[in-house]
């Protein structure tokens, strides 16, 4: 997937969180419903939520292609990352702003819930349709802490500059991220509000950035960012 270099040149908590989310899709295409159900993430609410999926949903994926593209970003930006600060602190990094994504994921499902119940209560019953597929929606994928990388690389080496093959076009990285955070947050803002059926945890990807910035300025004010 990456290359014949993958295994020489890239440092090791890159290369083993790549290569448990590809077990993980593995295990999850040939289980089928059962990963799903016992890993993916849950309202805290539902029946099917256990509190260790905060963490197993990091690891798992809804396909190839969404595999894909989070494991290629890992890749690219992980591993200088985690070249600069040093595997745990990588780790660290990585793994809090996957759990902090899942945070305010949950927090907007709670919102969410407690309109549906509202609206429940006043005799909306379509609303009721809502908080039932609400508590039965898994979420999965390491997409929070990868939108955490891009936030740390932004915010690292803000005047880089970064290429997208679609669109073609190039910005300084500060810039691209302001973009993606501001696309986030109104896609999101969308979704909460009905008008977006695009089944993307868009709050979780601010999640991820909300948590990697707190993690950066910290570090910074600390003098701790670069070792």
């Amino acid at each position: 997937m990456f290359g014949s270099s993958f295994g020489a040149n890239t440092p090791p908590v890159v290369k083993n969180l790549i290569i448990i989310n590809v077990i993980m899709l593995l295990f999850t295409m040939f289980t089928g419903d059962f990963m799903y159900k016992f890993f993916a993430l849950y309202y805290v609410e539902s029946e099917w939520f256990s509190p260790y999926q905060i963490i197993t949903h990091i690891f798992m994926h809804g396909g190839f292609w969404h595999l894909f593209f989070n494991m290629y970003t890992l890749y690219i930006f992980g591993s200088l990352l985690e070249n600069i600060w040093g595997s745990k602190k990588f780790f660290l990094y990585y793994m809090i702003t996957g759990l902090g994504a899942a945070f305010l994921h949950e927090l907007v499902m709670f919102f969410q819930a407690e309109s549906y119940s509202a609206a429940v209560a006043a005799g909306d019953m379509y609303a009721g349709m809502k908080l039932k597929m609400l508590m039965m929606t898994p979420t999965v994928g390491a997409s929070g802490a990868i939108y955490g990388l891009l936030l740390a690389y932004g915010m690292m080496f803000p005047n880089n500059i970064m290429r997208l093959v679609f669109p073609p076009i190039a910005l300084k990285a500060k810039w691209f991220v302001i973009i993606f955070g501001i696309i986030e947050f109104t896609s999101g803002l969308s979704g909460a509000m009905g008008n977006s059926g695009d089944n993307v945890a868009h709050f979780a990807h601010l999640g991820g950035m909300l948590f990697g910035l707190i993690m950066i300025l910290i570090w910074k004010k600390n003098n701790k960012l670069y070792y």
